[in-house]
């Protein structure tokens, strides 16, 4: 089932941070290394949901879109602004529930949301499970690099693009 979010209170952030457990202990080993893992856990988790708060939200159009099962979170991705159309940002999948097609069941139903709407992604040119599930979605490659929208450049990234 989708769930659209305009604001954080529309979902339950515990849940999505399941989804994204292995990015923010990522994160929190990169930010913060002379903590516990607990501590950089907690501490990215918050980071997070501050930047939700704060940032991600307070753009006008960014939408949270979450694909659910059996009551658990399973994929999320965010959608904001972006060009022409939209940007699909921080697709992830829970690990234990990759390899069965929610990440391009929540792409499939998102796009299902915003027909006629450019959406565009950026995906680590080493990604081949996001890029097959883009290009089972629908979506081209349409440069070799990614454009982020502060402005920065990525060349280990592709844009693709589903019109």
């Amino acid at each position: 089932m989708l769930i659209l979010a305009k604001n954080i209170r529309e979902f339950a952030f515990g849940k999505l941070m399941e989804v994204y457990t292995e990015s923010c202990r990522e994160n929190g080993e990169e930010f913060w290394p002379h903590e516990p893992p607990e501590r950089q856990l907690a501490r990215a988790e918050q980071d997070f949901y501050d930047y939700l708060n704060r940032s991600f939200f307070a753009t006008p159009g960014a939408v949270y879109a979450i694909w659910e099962e059996c009551g658990r979170y399973v994929s999320a991705l965010r959608l904001e602004p972006y060009r022409d159309g939209l940007l699909l940002a921080a697709l992830e999948t829970a690990p234990e529930h990759r390899r069965k097609g929610h990440a391009r069941n929540l792409i499939r139903a998102v796009l299902l949301q915003y027909p006629g709407r450019k959406i565009y992604s950026h995906v680590g040119n080493k990604n081949i499970p996001s890029l097959k599930a883009h290009g089972s979605c629908g979506f081209k490659k349409i440069m070799d690099y990614a454009v982020y929208l502060d402005g920065s450049v990525n060349d280990r990234c592709c844009t693709l693009c589903h019109e």
